[in-house]
């Protein structure tokens, strides 16, 4: 049975044996598609072992640093196969998102060795990498003699690769000229609407193609359905609250962050785009947005989806996948959809937050840190974290096109179709400079005033770019 089971395995990785006929050969053995799974993932790292030297640098230890996420999960879940293909011994530190940022900068600024390779934002590393606390990932993804031909980089969603590579001159294109590559992705969101088919239903309303219908339907069903709001989306003072469903409205709607004049950064929040866009979201908000907003973060706005305390949330399309699960009490009636906030454009401009991996530039095992990051982002655990956990999205293009990983997603209504609309335009549309979370956050603390009527929307809007033009200056930006 052992060479039988072999032999399908091995016709299977040598594209003789579709998968299909591989699992009808392999139950035929009387080996269930589960083992088979495991069988097949133990083969594909042989495999990729064989055509590059994973053993390199056997009997290394490295240490991660790692917030804990499901990406993260399923990394761990597949760990063995890299112990076993690289003869590597992997350690790790996690800790939830509240305090993980802090973790991180605290070991990078203080030099620290303790890690070799972490999770980041490709936001963070506008710090990182200017500060020489990352290494510029160009010069292993371009050496034949550390990087595997199967890491096949160019593989990685293009958006993806621009959106983590950056030249550390504020203003600069993302992925433009002379762009240091601090961080890979590994995994993504995009931010688009999912809403709940049922409370929909209820409220008699259809599904809002744009932010002015958002604005109404989200009214009419915080008026009309006891106990459920319109639209969930997030209002904490941080940074956290601009970069998800309010950059990417604000970017549809033709406005920017910032403009650049011959080098130096003007603030451009107070744009006539920006100032309509914005008159919008916090009427939003005010009619159909939760209690208690200017609390809220990724987690609440996940927590009152999955709870059925909102009909919508305009945020990352994971947040609506990881709350559609069989202990939720709104699971089966979710579905996900590509938002165009402006009724004039054409297509949306999600703006995308990257969970990228990074490699400390105080490491002192970078070629075995590297060796484990190409694995980590590679197709063959890709595959696995997108097949068997809770990857999605997934950074390449080989995996959206898997058959297994379509029919996986295919059970979650408008998930497939809303990544492929939007995936051309899916990328960071912030500008890159140093003061990044200075200004988000001060952005968020302006919204929150606008909310609460406190002032009116174009004054807030004037005096906070006021206040980031003189932070600009004082910082020699501007």
């Amino acid at each position: 049975m052992y060479e039988r089971a072999k032999d399908a395995i091995d016709g299977f990785l040598a594209g003789r044996v579709g998968r299909r006929e591989l699992v009808r050969r392999m139950a035929a053995l009387g080996v269930g598609a589960a083992a088979t799974s495991v069988l097949l993932n133990e083969a594909m790292t042989k495999a990729y072992a064989a055509e590059f030297d994973m053993m390199a640098h056997k009997g290394q230890s490295i240490k991660l640093l790692l917030n804990k996420h499901p990406y993260a999960d399923a990394m761990i879940a597949d760990l063995d196969n890299f112990k076993k293909m690289s003869g590597m011994d992997v350690s790790y530190d996690i800790f939830p998102e509240d305090v993980y940022f802090d973790k991180v900068t605290a070991a990078l600024s203080s030099h620290s060795t303790q890690y070799d390779a972490f999770m980041t934002g490709a936001y963070q590393t506008w710090q990182y990498g200017p500060a020489g606390w990352a290494v510029d990932l160009h010069e292993y993804i371009g050496d034949a003699s550390k990087t595997s031909p199967k890491f096949n980089w160019d593989d990685v969603l293009p958006g993806l690769r621009a959106s983590t590579a950056w030249s550390g001159k504020p203003g600069d294109a993302l992925g433009g000229a002379g762009a240091h590559q601090w961080c890979i992705p590994w995994g993504f969101e995009i931010n688009n609407v999912t809403y709940n088919r049922q409370i929909m239903d209820k409220a008699g309303v259809q599904l809002p193609k744009n932010l002015p219908e958002m604005v109404e339907t989200a009214a009419k069903i915080s008026k009309d359905v006891n106990g459920v709001y319109g639209v969930g989306v997030r209002g904490s003072r941080s940074w956290a609250t601009i970069h998800p469903g309010f950059l990417s409205g604000f970017t549809n709607y033709g406005a920017h962050d910032f403009t650049n004049e011959g080098g130096k950064l003007k603030a451009a929040m107070n744009s006539p785009q920006a100032k309509e866009f914005t008159a919008l979201w916090v009427k939003m908000i005010q009619q159909g947005g939760p209690k208690n907003w200017s609390t809220y973060t990724w987690y609440q706005v996940g927590q009152d989806l999955g709870n059925g305390a909102s009909a919508m949330i305009y945020d990352a399309d994971i947040l609506g996948y990881f709350n559609d699960n069989a202990a939720s009490k709104v699971h089966g009636q979710l579905a996900f959809d590509a938002f165009i906030a402006n009724p004039k454009a054409t297509e949306d401009t999600p703006n995308v937050w990257i969970w990228s991996l990074a490699m400390s530039n105080f490491s002192r095992k970078k070629d075995a840190a590297w060796t484990f990051m190409q694995w980590a982002a590679g197709t063959d655990h890709l595959l696995f974290g997108a097949r068997k956990m809770d990857m999605v999205d997934p950074i390449r293009q080989s995996v959206w096109d898997d058959a297994e990983f379509k029919q996986k997603i295919s059970q979650y209504p408008g998930y497939l179709e809303q990544y492929t609309k939007s995936a051309p335009k899916a990328q960071i549309y912030c500008t890159p400079q140093p003061l990044f979370f200075n200004v988000t956050t001060d952005w968020a603390a302006a919204l929150q005033r606008m909310v609460a009527n406190e002032i009116q929307v174009s004054e807030g809007l004037d005096q906070l770019a006021a206040n980031i033009d003189n932070q600009m200056k004082q910082s020699g930006l501007g």
